[in-house]
């Protein structure tokens, strides 16, 4: 039950298209997948215009959960793998989980 509780939750925000590259990224560095979701930006670097009128750029949001000792080496991936370090590229942060349900496959 313990190792289920040394997850964090990776959470990846880029541009429309990037997320394939996330998830091949964070799979090569050892997680086992993730989950993409669809949204919109409102960011500084995130209005643009076309004709005049403004457009907000769809964004993907890549969900990744991996144990606390895959965090480095997986974020460091999506990173590198999206090129979060440019300006408007995206973000990715790591978020704290205290009970996951629905991963019984880990602990075999």
């Amino acid at each position: 039950m313990n190792k289920i509780w040394n997850h964090k939750l990776i959470v990846t925000v880029v541009k429309k298209g990037l997320a394939r590259k996330v998830v091949e990224a964070s799979k090569k560095a050892g997680a086992e997948g993730g989950t993409v979701v669809f949204a919109r930006g409102t960011g500084i670097h995130e209005f643009k215009t076309f004709l005049g009128i403004q457009i907000q750029p769809e964004k993907e949001v890549v969900l990744t959960l991996v144990t606390s000792n895959q965090i480095e080496m997986v974020l460091s991936a999506i990173e590198n793998s999206a090129k979060l370090y440019k300006p408007g590229n995206g973000i990715g942060f790591v978020v704290d989980t205290k009970k996951i349900a629905g991963i019984c496959h880990i602990l075999k």
